[in-house]
């Protein structure tokens, strides 16, 4: 692989990382709590410099980092983490998960600004062999909902015909100004490396004028569909619809990224970065959704705290509030681990 591509992808691993815990860090100092340590990576420093009250350092592993900060536990000091109004607390939790987001809204205005057009859920035509006209889709449908799921964009569609390994779908479209439901539809089937079948779009879809206007539009309803995917998948997982070794880890990501590097280098090397750049919006869209969910070890777990504080007027003690938070950091860790060893299987068995 592309020595350059290597290093982007590392770059902007650390830029995900660096965007989350300088919310952390920046909503922290304007609130005036001291923060003791800036770190980005985990492990041993290769490099640290101190300014001021803190500590800058590079770690050897990009695979983390931390915004220390001054009484998260317990400390007199007024300029303490602890010692700050709950909603300011709240601010300062949240803000690592809302810079994620945003950074992924950057990322994807980056990639429409590149696209000559932008991909509508308006059918324009059907491919030759195409099954699915044969179960009533016809050209100028709109697609606006799969399976009760709402299409609002392109990702949308996608994400509704190949989330859940069905092979038929019921179909809402708009057609003539009337929405209109077609039941049982069926799209070509192809098998994949791994031996497993999956549909293959049989239309292609009408275009949308690239301006600042639809960038600006369509950035806005691909992250609403990013983590509306999120969510959906998450409740997926929870009600069984998906497995957990569908989900993947460092290694299965490492994976996809260099699956869709590999792909994008076939065209150009500017095709690859962007192949990167698309799945970088979505993992760190994905890490601030995560990160809000109200479990702990999870920013959202800390917030579920800092919110009863706020309206109850009295804390947990930080000693009972770290054990929850330690026996959700093992079980996650537990969790990785699991998934990390899936990850690894599916690489040996090449799927």
């Amino acid at each position: 692989m592309n020595i350059f591509i290597i290093l982007f992808a590392v770059f902007l691993f650390s830029l995900v990382i660096f965007v989350h815990e300088f919310g952390h860090f920046f909503t922290a100092k304007l609130s005036g709590v001291k923060v003791n340590e800036f770190a980005i990576g985990m492990g041993p420093k290769i490099f640290k410099v101190q300014k001021g009250e803190t500590l800058y350092s590079i770690r050897l592993f990009p695979i983390g980092g931390f915004c220390a900060m001054e009484g998260e536990e317990e400390s007199e000091s007024e300029n303490s983490f602890n010692k700050k109004e709950p909603w300011k607390r709240i601010i300062i939790v949240a803000a690592g998960a809302v810079m994620n987001i945003i950074l992924g809204i950057v990322m994807m205005f980056i990639l429409l600004c590149q696209e000559p057009k932008i991909a509508s859920t308006r059918i324009s035509h059907f491919a030759t062999d195409s099954v699915s006209n044969q179960y009533g889709l016809q050209p100028e449908d709109e697609i606006v909902a799969v399976n009760g799921y709402r299409v609002y964009s392109y990702n949308d569609l996608i994400f509704s015909l190949s989330s859940d390994g069905r092979d038929n779908f019921n179909i809402d479209v708009k057609r003539d100004g009337q929405t209109t439901r077609l039941n049982n539809v069926k799209f070509n089937m192809v098998e994949g490396k791994n031996g497993k079948k999956h549909i293959q779009l049989d239309f292609h879809v009408s275009s949308i004028e690239r301006n600042l206007q639809n960038v600006l539009k369509y950035t806005f309803i691909d992250t609403v569909s990013t983590v509306r995917i999120v969510w959906s998948s998450l409740v997926g997982l929870v009600s069984g619809r998906f497995k957990l070794n569908n989900m993947s880890g460092p290694v299965g990501i490492a994976s996809a990224i260099g699956n869709a590097t590999n792909e994008g280098l076939k065209i150009s090397i500017l095709s690859a970065v962007n192949n990167i750049l698309s799945i970088m919006s979505m993992i760190t869209i994905n890490l601030g959704i995560f990160n809000l969910l109200p479990l702990p070890a999870l920013d959202g777990g800390r917030l579920v705290f800092l919110v009863a504080e706020l309206i109850f007027g009295k804390s947990l003690s930080a000693k009972h509030e770290g054990w929850i938070h330690a026996t959700g950091l093992f079980l996650f860790l537990a969790l990785m681990v699991f998934i990390t060893y899936s990850d690894i299987i599916k690489l040996i068995k090449g799927e």
